[in-house]
């Protein structure tokens, strides 16, 4: 069987792997980056069309290659898209396309990964497919006589493919709110089934990027910058059981503490709430026909429902090693006991209350630095 060697392969094409790849690049150290679809940065191709990042455009930005200065302080998806190609092209980034990894297993001093496109030995693997690959099946109770449609918000696209209807949205994480918004603005008439208690915080602090002020707290316990939060807080967005929201009993950097969840950074969904242009019920009871029976004791009939329910952990299962290596994705990569331990490495895999992508952007960097002092089984 062929078998294609290299100092280190790269196991998925988007952010991670795009920042993973150009920072070896930068260090000339060599290596296969493989991708299971077509295209590089599918998951950013395939989001709905309203997305915009809820982190500023400083704070977005991958190694080594800014955002352009007429971006918009919130990128909106094709604009992520554009940047992506750009970058893919600016360091010749070549990924191995539709080649899907199958297993990852250390063998002696290297790694063999099995692939849709044959095998591949490796010193190094760096894994960036992402944490959240499998979306959750929807599953309600009587859903199968509900007349409309019902669909993963993954599967949704634009709010103008339900003008004129109402619609639920199940859930109230970032996607579901800015769903929610979309639906709306594109003339539906939208409400929300909010299954638990949530944390909000508004996107922007008196003009400054949230995400700007967890940098600074940062260093705190999380319960600490929680509490010199929470007034700012309370004072922009208000008592949010007023509007039918149930608050969390610990706050946003304590929920991605312990919960490894993103808060939903608010970036109007509450004003419509407000307004009345977006109705807040329960969690769903049961489906009978078009209405929607939730455990509240209301109910309301429908003509489409959309299911913001997210995405299984998923901490890249085809890979052989201890279980243990997965936990420690919850810590900084500075502080994880297992980085690189075997020339094992994990890119993208861990919420941060300082901004995803810049996380994904030091990560890479780190994780060059780290190969390049090691050196590799080929060396010699």
């Amino acid at each position: 069987m062929f078998v294609r060697q290299t100092i280190t392969l790269i196991i998925g094409a988007s952010m991670s792997g795009l920042a993973c790849a150009a920072a070896l690049r930068r260090r000339n150290i060599e290596f296969i980056i493989i991708e299971k679809q077509h295209v590089a940065a599918a998951p950013w191709r395939n989001h709905y069309d309203r997305l915009h990042l809820h982190t500023n455009r400083r704070r977005s930005q991958l190694p080594y290659k800014a955002f352009g200065k007429k971006i918009p302080h919130y990128p909106a998806r094709q604009q992520v898209v554009d940047y992506l190609d750009d970058y893919q092209k600016e360091f010749n980034i070549n990924p191995v396309f539709k080649t899907e990894a199958f297993s990852v297993k250390k063998e002696g001093n290297f790694w063999i990964t099995e692939t849709s496109n044959g095998t591949f030995k490796s010193a190094c693997v760096i894994m960036a497919t992402g944490p959240y690959g499998t979306a959750k099946p929807v599953s309600f109770t009587g859903m199968e006589t509900f007349p409309g449609r019902i669909l993963h918000s993954r599967d949704y696209k634009t709010g103008k493919d339900f003008a004129g209807q109402h619609v639920l949205v199940v859930g109230f994480g970032n996607s579901a709110c800015e769903i929610a918004i979309d639906l709306y603005e594109q003339g539906a008439t939208p409400a929300m089934a909010v299954r638990s208690a949530v944390n909000v915080i508004p996107r922007d602090v008196l003009g400054i990027p949230v995400l700007e002020l967890s940098i600074l707290l940062s260093h705190l316990p999380p319960r600490v910058a929680d509490a010199i939060i929470a007034p700012f807080t309370r004072w922009m967005l208000g008592d949010l059981t007023r509007l039918g929201l149930r608050k969390m009993s610990y706050g946003p950097l304590e929920e991605i503490r312990r919960d490894g969840n993103a808060p939903v950074l608010d970036i109007g969904t509450l004003r419509l709430i407000r307004n009345g242009h977006i109705t807040v019920h329960s969690d769903i009871d049961f489906i009978k026909g078009r209405t929607v029976c939730f455990k509240d004791g209301n109910r309301q009939a429908f003509d489409a429902i959309v299911a913001g329910i997210g995405y299984h952990p998923d901490y890249a299962g085809i890979v052989e090693t201890d279980n243990r290596r997965f936990m420690d994705l919850r810590l900084r990569a500075d502080r994880q006991k297992y980085f690189g331990r075997d020339g094992l490495y994990f890119c993208g895999y861990r919420i941060s209350a300082t901004g995803q992508i810049r996380e994904i952007a030091s990560d890479a960097k780190r994780i060059a630095g780290h190969i390049a002092k090691k050196g590799t089984p080929f060396d010699g």
